[in-house]
């Protein structure tokens, strides 16, 4: 059966100072994008097995945000989430070789990360270097297996944007 990878860009976070990179937190809109992300994948029933989340504080939020929405009145996702802090400043070649490796058997993977890592590994996987993944964003691949994380190996099934969603 066919694997699939959700890549997910964390939502907006603040530029003030006094936050160091690791602890910057989302802007009101980047809440609210967040949220409207976690819809999306609510309303398509996509929901992973495993999340792979950076440690960063803006990443963490945005999966707690994705998380409730996904969630809906269950309350729950029961999602296997791992936080790993290695992927924090990982390039493409090195996040590709986490997933490869904690991915395992799950069926459906998301990746909660950054730029320009996240960008990187859509244009990698889907063999298109036309599309942009600004804060927020989901990209939907298929994949034949978690071995062949090769460029073109996969196909990009949905793109979603908070642009998209507000016009």
């Amino acid at each position: 059966m066919s694997k699939r990878l959700i890549v997910l860009r964390h939502a907006k976070a603040t530029h003030k100072p006094g936050f160091p990179d690791v602890d910057r937190p989302l802007t009101s809109r980047g809440e609210r994008d967040a949220d409207a992300a976690g819809q999306w994948l609510h309303a398509r029933q996509i929901v992973p097995d495993l999340v792979l989340c950076s440690t960063s504080r803006r990443t963490r939020e945005t999966w707690d945000r994705v998380a409730l929405a996904l969630a809906g009145n269950s309350g729950g996702t029961g999602v296997d989430v791992r936080y790993d802090s290695r992927l924090y400043q990982a390039d493409a070649g090195e996040t590709l070789e986490i997933i490869a490796g904690d991915a395992g058997d799950e069926q459906t993977l998301l990746l909660v990360g950054h730029n320009p890592a996240a960008q990187q590994i859509v244009s990698r996987l889907t063999a298109r270097n036309d599309l942009e993944l600004p804060t927020s964003a989901l990209a939907v691949i298929g994949l034949g297996d978690w071995d062949n994380l090769a460029r073109g190996a996969g196909t990009l099934q949905s793109v979603w944007t908070p642009k998209a969603e507000h016009g």
